[in-house]
Formats: C-alpha cells, sequence, structure tokens
C-alpha cells in the first residue's frame, strides 16, 4: 500500500511540472490517479460436514457438524484444531481495525480494577483471616493475623510485612500461597472449597486438577504449613470439619460427577478413611455442610422424585444419620441449629400445595414425635418475601423483598416459645440501612457464631458492591469495603473514624417499611446515581405477564432517542439476573449507550411460579418475554431502532440466541458468552455429565412433550434459513460445562444457512483460561466484546 502511494505521488508530480513547462497545452485533460479499492472483507471460514443422522421419538433430524464432539476421535480433533485455529485467524482479520480501540478500552478498564487486592479482614474468634496479592504475583496469599495484636487493622500494608517493630512481634502468619498451589497443579491455581477447622489449626481445600478434570483435597497444618499426610482425596465436592476439628467429612462424586459417596477422615491418624453413606442410585446426589455453631452436620439427599435431610452429631459422626426431613421432589433445603432448635429454610410444598417462596420451620432437636412435626415460624405476608436466612448466637437475620426492594432485618434470638406462627412485626425486627437501587445482598462466610456483627455485600446496578458490616446489637453499619468509582481507588474503612461518624447518624431504625439510607448519607455509599439514572419498567409479556425491566444509563451522554442499547438477559434455574454495576460497562455508558436487563420468566426475583413458567416445556415464555423487552426498548424510543444489542451469559446465550432465531432483524448484534446452543443433542447424549437440576430445568428428553419443547427452543435447530442474521460474537473456553463445539457447531450452521452479509459477521472468540481467575485477561476480553459493539453497532 505504502509503495503504491510512493508510486501514485511521483507520477503526479510528473504530470504537474510537464504542465509547468508546457504551458500552451491547456486543453490536455489531467486524469487524477485511481484510488485504491478498499481491501475486501476477509472471507469466514468453512467448517467440514460429515453429515451423519439422528432419530427419537420418530423424528430424524441431521447434524452436519456432530463430528465437532467426537473427542475419543483424534482425526476429528485434529481437523477440529485445524477450524479453530482458522477461526481464531478470521475473527483477528475482522477485528483488526479495532485495535487501536481495544487498547483503549483496556486501558479504560484496567485502570478501573481496584489497586488494592486484599480482602477486608474478616474476624473470626481471636483472628482477623484476609486474602491479599503480593507485588508482582498472579495468584494471592490466605493470611491470619491475632485481632489482640493489631486493633487498629486498616489493610494488609499496614504495618508492611506483617511486623509491628513497637511490640518486636511478626503478627501475620501465611497459612497458603495460591502461588505455590499453581506450581503444585501445572500453573493454574484455582480453588473450589477452603474450611478452617473450629479449633483453627488446619486448612481443608481442595484444587482444580485441570489434567484430570477434578478437584483434589489436600489438607494443611495450620501451625506449620505443612500437608497433612491425609486425607489426599481425588473428585471432592463437599467439606465439614466434626469433633472440634478433629475429623474431617468430605464427598467424593463419580465418573460423572455425581456427589455419592461420604468419608469421614480422622486427622492424623493412620487409619482408612471411613466410608459412611454411598448412594448408588445414579439419580440421587448428596451434599453436606456444617451448621453454624459446629454442632451437626446436615446430608442433603435428593433426585428427581424426593428430597430428604439427615442429621449427623458432630461430636460422634460414627453414630449414623438421622432423618429429620423430606419432601417430594427436587426442593430448597438449608438446615441450621440453634439452642435447641432445628430450623429449616425451604421452599417444599405446604400441605400438598406448591408455594411461591420460602418459609421458615422450626422444631425442637430431641422431638421424639415420627414422623418429626415441624411448626411455622412467621404468618405468611404476600408483600413481604423472605428471600434468604443467616443465623448468629443473638439474632437471626433475614434478607428481604417487597416488589423490587429488597432489605435487610434483624430478629432477636432466642425466638419466644409459642407454639403458633407470627407475623414478622410482631417479633419487632429492626431493617438496616440500604442505599437505592438495591438488586441484590449476599450474606457474607460470618464464620463467627458467637459476633453480633455480620457482614454482606450489597449490590446495585449505579453503585459498586460494597462490603458492609451490620452490628445486630444497635444496627450501626460500616462500609468496610468498596472502590469509589469517582476517584478510581478502593477504600477499606475498617476500624476507622469515618465508619463509626455513620454509624452514629444511622441507629434506630423502626419497623415501617424497607428504609433506605438518608439522602445526606448516599455519598457515603460511593453511590452513582448523581451520574448514572436508574430506571424500572413494567412490559407486557405476549401473554400479558408483567416483566420487570431494569435500565441504567449516563444523565450526561445519553442521546435522546438515538441510543444505542445492551439488553442482558438470563432467565434460568430460578437465579436472580445479575445486576451489579459493572465497571466494564462504565465504558459503553460513557458513551452514550442504554445498558437495560430483562428479568424475564425462569429466573429469580419474581417467586417459584416466576421460575417454573420458564423452564421445561414453559421455556417460550423466558424468549417471549426477552423479545418483548426488546421490542419495548425500541418502541417507546429508548433505545434507536437498528440499534439495540442483546447480551447473554452461559444458559442466557440460549435466550439471546433463541431470540435472534424468533427476530433476526430486531437486533443490530449480540454477544454470547460461553453459550448454552445445542440442547436436544447435549440433553439427549451429555458429553460433559449433568445434574438432575439440569434436566428439571430444559426438560427430560425420555418424555416426548418435553422433547419437543427442547426442540422447539434449541438455537442450535431452529435457525431461520436466508434471514439476514445481526453481527454475533461468540466467545467460548475449554474449560467450561458448555463444550466450545456448541459455540462451533452454531457459529458453522448460522454461517451455512444465513445470508452471508460481511457487515454481519458471525465471529467465534476462544479462550484456554477461565477468564474469571484473571483480571486483565477478563479486561482484554471485556475490551474486545466492547470493541466489537461499537464496530457494528455504533459504526
Amino acid at each position: 500500500m505504502l509503495r503504491h502511494l510512493r508510486t501514485t505521488v511521483r507520477h503526479r508530480s510528473t504530470i504537474i511540472l510537464w504542465h509547468h513547462h508546457n504551458h500552451y497545452h491547456r486543453s490536455a485533460k489531467y486524469n487524477p490517479p485511481k484510488t485504491a479499492n478498499p481491501p475486501s472483507p476477509p472471507k469466514p471460514p468453512k467448517a467440514p460436514q460429515k453429515p451423519q443422522t439422528f432419530t427419537f421419538h420418530d423424528v430424524t433430524w441431521e447434524d452436519p457438524y456432530s463430528w465437532m464432539s467426537s473427542l475419543q476421535d483424534k482425526v476429528a480433533m485434529r481437523h477440529m484444531d485445524m477450524y479453530m485455529e482458522q477461526e481464531e485467524k478470521y475473527t483477528e482479520a475482522v477485528m483488526s481495525d479495532t485495535e487501536r480501540l481495544q487498547t483503549k478500552l483496556q486501558s479504560e478498564m484496567a485502570s478501573r480494577l481496584n489497586f488494592d487486592l486484599s480482602t477486608p479482614p474478616l474476624r473470626w474468634g481471636p483472628w482477623l483471616y484476609y486474602r491479599r496479592v503480593e507485588e508482582g504475583k498472579q495468584y494471592p496469599v490466605l493470611c491470619r493475623r491475632l485481632a489482640s495484636l493489631n486493633e487498629e487493622f486498616i489493610s494488609h500494608k499496614s504495618p508492611s510485612s506483617g511486623f509491628d517493630f513497637t511490640s518486636g512481634k511478626r503478627i501475620e502468619q501465611k497459612l497458603l500461597d495460591y502461588n505455590q498451589e499453581a506450581e503444585r497443579f501445572g500453573g493454574y491455581a484455582y480453588e473450589e472449597l477452603s474450611e478452617i477447622s473450629p479449633d483453627h489449626k488446619f486448612l481443608a481445600y481442595t484444587m482444580y486438577d485441570k489434567d484430570n478434570d477434578y478437584f483434589k483435597l489436600s489438607v494443611r497444618n495450620l501451625n506449620s504449613g505443612a500437608l497433612c499426610s491425609k486425607p489426599h482425596a481425588n473428585r471432592v465436592s463437599n467439606l465439614a470439619w466434626v469433633k472440634d476439628g478433629q475429623a474431617l467429612l468430605y464427598v467424593v462424586t463419580d465418573e460423572n460427577k455425581r456427589p455419592y459417596r461420604i468419608y469421614c477422615s480422622m486427622i492424623g491418624s493412620t487409619d482408612e478413611d471411613v466410608l459412611l453413606l454411598e448412594e448408588q442410585d445414579e439419580n440421587v446426589y448428596v451434599n453436606i455442610r456444617h451448621t453454624k455453631d459446629f454442632h451437626f452436620v446436615t446430608v442433603n439427599t435428593f433426585s428427581p422424585i424426593f428430597s430428604k435431610v439427615f442429621l449427623i452429631n458432630a461430636a460422634d459422626p460414627f453414630s449414623g444419620m438421622n432423618l429429620v426431613w423430606e419432601s417430594e421432589g427436587i426442593v430448597h433445603c438449608v438446615l441450621e441449629h440453634h439452642q435447641g432448635y432445628l430450623y429449616l429454610f425451604t421452599d417444599a410444598p405446604k400441605d400438598g400445595q406448591i408455594v411461591d417462596s420460602h418459609y421458615l420451620l422450626r422444631s425442637p432437636v430431641d422431638s421424639s414425635s415420627n414422623p418429626r412435626i415441624w411448626e411455622n415460624v412467621f404468618i405468611g405476608d404476600q408483600n413481604l418475601v423472605i428471600e434468604d436466612v443467616d443465623f448468629c448466637n443473638s439474632h437471626l437475620v433475614l434478607i428481604t423483598r417487597e416488589g423490587r426492594k429488597y432489605g435487610i432485618c434483624s430478629v432477636a434470638l432466642p425466638l419466644p416459645g409459642w407454639k403458633q406462627a407470627v407475623h414478622l412485626r410482631e417479633l419487632q425486627p429492626h431493617f438496616l440501612p440500604l442505599p437505592k437501587h438495591v438488586c441484590n445482598i449476599s450474606p457474607g462466610p460470618n464464620y463467627d457464631y458467637y459476633s453480633k456483627t455480620m457482614r454482606f455485600t450489597i449490590s446495585s446496578p449505579v453503585m459498586p458492591d460494597a462490603v458492609v458490616d451490620y452490628d445486630l446489637s444497635n444496627g450501626k453499619w460500616n462500609i468496610v469495603q468498596q472502590q469509589n468509582m469517582l476517584h478510581e481507588r478502593t477504600r477499606i474503612l475498617y476500624g476507622t473514624a469515618l465508619s463509626s461518624a455513620i454509624a452514629e447518624k444511622t441507629t434506630n431504625v423502626k419497623f415501617s417499611s424497607m428504609n433506605d439510607v438518608k439522602s445526606e448519607d448516599r455519598n457515603l455509599w460511593n453511590d452513582l446515581s448523581e451520574f448514572y439514572a436508574c430506571e424500572h419498567h413494567d412490559v407486557s409479556s405476549y401473554d400479558g405477564a408483567m416483566v420487570p425491566l431494569t435500565i441504567v444509563y449516563s444523565r450526561k451522554n445519553r442521546k435522546d432517542n438515538q441510543s444505542p442499547g445492551l439488553l442482558h438477559g438470563h432467565g434460568a434455574y430460578g437465579e436472580i439476573l445479575d445486576k451489579r454495576w459493572l465497571s466494564e460497562l462504565k465504558s459503553l455508558l460513557d458513551r452514550g449507550w442504554i445498558v437495560a436487563y430483562a428479568d424475564v420468566r425462569g429466573g429469580g426475583g419474581g417467586g417459584k411460579k416466576w421460575h417454573h413458567d420458564g423452564r421445561r416445556t414453559k421455556k417460550q415464555n423466558s424468549i417471549k418475554d426477552y423479545i418483548s423487552c426488546a421490542k419495548y426498548l425500541v418502541e417507546k424510543e429508548i433505545v434507536q431502532e437498528n440499534k439495540l444489542a442483546g447480551w447473554g451469559y452461559s444458559v442466557g446465550g440460549l435466550l439471546v440466541a433463541s431470540a435472534i432465531n424468533c427476530c433476526p432483524d430486531l437486533f443490530r448484534a449480540a454477544v454470547l458468552k460461553v453459550p448454552f446452543l445445542d440442547a436436544t443433542n447435549t440433553l439427549l447424549y451429555p458429553i460433559l455429565p449433568l445434574t438432575a437440576a439440569d434436566y428439571e430445568e430444559f426438560g427430560y428428553p425420555g418424555d416426548i412433550d418435553e422433547f419437543h419443547a427442547i426442540r422447539k427452543f434449541s438455537p442450535y435447530d431452529n435457525i431461520q434459513k436466508d434471514a439476514l442474521y445481526p453481527a454475533v460474537l461468540v466467545s467460548s473456553s475449554f474449560n467450561t460445562r458448555f463444550g466450545v463445539w456448541e459455540a462451533a457447531k452454531w457459529v458453522a450452521r448460522v454461517r451455512e444457512q444465513t445470508i452471508y452479509d460481511p457487515k454481519h459477521p458471525i465471529l467465534l472468540n476462544l479462550t484456554i483460561d477461565i477468564v474469571e481467575e484473571n483480571r486483565y485477561l477478563q479486561c482484554k476480553e471485556s475490551a474486545l466484546e466492547t470493541a466489537f459493539l461499537l464496530k457494528t453497532v455504533d459504526s
């Protein structure tokens, strides 16, 4: 190109000189040089086709790309490697004109990362536990300090290196260096579980062994730092300490990743670990957890037809398991113990009737009735839903929801010994202060059963996550960690004078409704609602169901009636859609984009019926709800027509891809991250193990009605032929439960069956690492996605 440019300039100079010396020939025509044609857009790769026929329930279909999932076929996998390389080069070629933009975006996003990577210290007994990242290291270090030596703990940097020169004592103890764990596990450190023993002497934890694709159990002596000789188990899914830390219970999975055996290992003993339970039925799953006071271990066993809860006495784990609760079907059950009472938080049917939300039951531990009698703690309140519960020795804490409004309240324990349920207000609950627009409240670890301080993470679409400690005895609150986006830094307020000043302002909160923080205190939360607006809309779906739609935009940069928009969706497993403030979205908001969230049926936040109305044979409701929200954004001119993009993660990818199949012209672009796209084949012929919950969510193919429903919503099986599809960026990883072949098959079939337009590219982006574990890789991925959206929608 440069060579051509130089030739053209030299040629033009010659002509001009010739005219200068031959001015008599003015009638001669000047023919300007032809401009270079723009380079032709790169051609997408074509995947090899090897048609294979499948028949089920008298339905026959062909799948020309089924070879992509033949993991045992070495020839097929060599072809797959070559094809993936072609896809990688094609994505790079298409996105090459955005390289400078990607660099700028990545720099923007990296600048917003928390500089202080330590977690706020968590007090448990005499210790403060925390994780911190040392300079130049990829993974954190788990540490602890005696609180008595360090009452004024501010951060991991004070005092430096964990040495207090005033007292002459080393006050920091390194418990586990995950950088060293990475050396043990091939340069990769991903921890699934970690449990410190109640006597603070041992740490049991599981690390992912990616060569074998399972989690490996280790136990470390916290005083010496040495690994214990046993237990050393593979495929571990659950842990629970018993006998005051002298023994460990753990659950292992079978080859299909089904948790099915419980073992007990005596720490320091050379005896073989004892098998306490084995569930041989391949439809039954097992998990365990200790109660917060460490008096019992609960054993949950569940299958598509039943759910049961057993108790193991933690002081004598070999004394057997006692059945304390059972119900039909898969239901959610969490059991706690408090001063002689068992408390059960569940959504099981009541008196044979399905309930729409969770409720709390209790029963004396020493009850002799068979079956055990459980009494309701609260009289149901349609307006006030209990979303979650947490216990300490002195208080019961409830996370509540009233419509879209979340709250936290505490109730003093023990509860009165009434035999009948009472209204929550009769127990004089203390509602704790919250900022505006809370979209989720997550309980912290709260290990210290005897502490009156409990930790929660408060999330909002217009506020970075705030880690907050509440003193349940007086309602005082203290933000222990929250990023300050206005100053692009993180503040940690643990034990500082400012936190006590905040607390003084927020005492004596009475029960009326869920209380917001006073307006003058909002800035203490680093609330960004002054700069970014959050609106709530109700959208009528095709059948009249009202779908909650949340809209976030920059007050300064929004373009009236011409804003591009990004619509997030998930809609499965009854999980609440993630509407937290994400700093990477700031790059879109500040460029005038609308970011919207559709809480479609199948997801959480609307009760059990809302979940059930969007699963199995009713999955189409989720898809139609999402489409209704997309049309609403355009029709109400919130988003400019032809400038709407979709975004879906995991099963949210199924939602967005299905919506594109139904209305390809509604969307200009879409981002599908590690998406679930090949529902028919994945549910019929699972290559990676599926759980009972997966089939409960999407349907059992053996049932003919559910099979046809799966065929109808499966994105891979419903691509519109000869339609113009929006530009789509599909990101997938080799470390995902929805294999990379799902993304590759969908991309290949869309290209094969739809109209080709280089302005609407279908791209496949592959990552090898688990992005969530590397913040800078996360920035790189987000920068690519954002550049793709800006290129395809806003250019």
